[in-house]
């Protein structure tokens, strides 16, 4: 119980200090807003800050005091930023200045070219005048006469001309490097008609071999017609054999025709869809059908009407038949012995109809045979077209290997340019001018670059020597304005 009573004025004892300096805490708040508020306006006129600055530190209070501590800090860095906008004006104008230099400079050299031009127009005049002069002199009426002034316009003429052989070495002399830029740009141009040609050459290729096997796919086409018509006259032959049988057959035609129509009813269900496929193909074969078996039903309707639609019925449905085993080829082999079988069971009752089966699975097996000698064509042409492929594909990537071969050169050709770039603007940097020529011949001025296409470096050089003074000048100028301009981001960083 002591120690409880101990802990409880302990507790008591930390209770009080904890809401005295919970008060405390309050207090100090309300002190910190109050000197937020107070700290708001902080500008003051020179007055206030003379009257300000006179009092001591003591008797200020603390907005007073930190606005005269933001005042004499501000102050100076608006006197430094009106001075450096000065100095910016002042820039801006001379940037100006050497913007309008440049420009003179620009259209005094279009000036000269002009100029250059009419000369060049004038000397050819004069070349003309100089050989129509000299016919003249030639006459010997003329020689007496205008000797004196025909001299002095020669002298003028040759002065002029011999100046203008000066001009006309300078242009040639340019003429000769444009021409040797010409002739290297007309080799490459070379190269990539070589190459275009043999792209046509590899395609005449493929084309003659599509025309190759569209001869062949043609001649395939003839030997099917062919064989269409050896049908068509087996067909007839089969019609004159039923017309044979056909009384015998009576007797055992409903019974027959029913199993039949039930099988041929499965078989249609099943052979539907390929059937439509199918038909689009087959309508001129079923057209020439279907005349040879209206005129062999004209014939039999003279002799029997009964007979005539047997026929038709039996006609129809060994049509069918046929169409089926020439579309399921391989899988209808199974449906055929099941026929088979069914007409041997038939055998028993009578043996024209076996032979009329047997006649069905010889013609069967034939054509078997042509569909497996198809088959094998097909598998030949298909390895054919794949061989095509193959080789196709090597020269497709042939083409591929030559193109990444030419983007490395195109590559190459960009880093040389870059560092032609890179080597004008360091000569451009350098203030002395024998420096400057130092750093060009150390990368190679005056020697041949090891490029299919030569660079035109000593014209870039040349320009850079002319050029020289007034990048170095702009550089410079250009550089002080940056460091300005940093100046100006770092006082307006401070004032903020």
């Amino acid at each position: 119980r002591k120690h409880q009573a101990l802990m409880k004025q302990e507790m008591e004892t930390i209770l009080l200090r904890q809401k005295q300096l919970e008060e405390t805490n309050h207090q100090l708040r309300e002190r910190a807003g109050d000197i937020r508020r107070s700290l708001r306006d902080l500008e003051l006129t020179d007055d206030c800050y003379e009257k300000l600055k006179s009092l001591p530190e003591d008797q200020l209070s603390i907005p007073e005091y930190v606005s005269i501590r933001f005042y004499e800090v501000v102050h100076s860095l608006r006197k430094e930023l009106s001075d450096l906008q000065m100095k910016k004006g002042s820039l801006t104008e001379e940037l100006s200045d050497y913007k309008s230099q440049l420009k003179c400079l620009t259209e005094s050299y279009e000036n000269e070219r002009r100029n250059r031009s009419e000369l060049e127009v004038r000397c050819q005049r004069l070349t003309l005048e100089l050989a129509d002069t000299k016919q003249m002199i030639q006459q010997g009426d003329y020689r007496q006469e205008n000797y004196d002034k025909v001299k002095c316009e020669r002298d003028v003429f040759e002065h002029e001309l011999s100046e203008l052989r000066r001009r006309y070495e300078v242009l040639e002399v340019s003429h000769r490097a444009q021409a040797k830029e010409r002739n290297d740009l007309s080799k490459e141009l070379a190269t990539i008609q070589q190459s275009l040609n043999l792209l046509q050459k590899d395609k005449d290729y493929l084309n003659r071999q599509n025309m190759e096997l569209s001869v062949r796919c043609a001649h395939e086409e003839d030997r099917l017609e062919r064989l269409q018509i050896q049908l068509e006259d087996a067909k007839k032959a089969r019609e004159e054999m039923y017309e044979k049988y056909v009384a015998s057959r009576d007797h055992y035609k409903t019974e027959y025709e029913k199993k039949l129509h039930e099988e041929l009813e499965q078989i249609r269900l099943k052979t539907n869809q390929e059937i439509e496929q199918l038909r689009s193909t087959s309508k001129e074969m079923y057209e020439r059908e279907n005349r040879n078996l209206r005129e062999a039903r004209d014939n039999a309707v003279a002799e029997k009407e009964r007979a005539v639609m047997a026929e038709k019925d039996a006609l129809r449905k060994y049509d069918q038949l046929l169409e089926q085993y020439r579309q399921m080829q391989l899988g209808t082999e199974s449906k055929v012995a099941e026929l088979l079988h069914q007409s041997k069971l038939k055998s028993f009752e009578s043996e024209r109809v076996q032979l009329m089966q047997q006649e069905t699975a010889k013609n069967l097996s034939q054509c078997q045979m042509e569909c497996e000698k198809y088959q094998r064509k097909l598998e030949v042409l298909t390895k054919e077209f794949y061989s095509l492929q193959s080789s196709s594909e090597t020269r497709i990537i042939e083409l591929q290997t030559q193109n990444s071969e030419y983007q490395a050169r195109l590559d190459t050709y960009e880093k040389l340019e870059k560092e032609l770039d890179e080597i004008i603007l360091q000569t451009a940097e350098v203030e002395d001018e024998v420096e400057a020529e130092r750093v060009l011949f150390s990368y190679g001025y005056g020697a041949n670059v090891p490029t299919t296409a030569k660079r035109r470096l000593k014209q870039s050089v040349h320009l850079a020597r002319r050029l020289l003074q007034l990048e170095k000048q702009n550089s410079l100028l250009v550089k002080d304005l940056e460091h300005q301009k940093e100046q100006v981001t770092q006082i307006s960083q401070e004032v903020n």
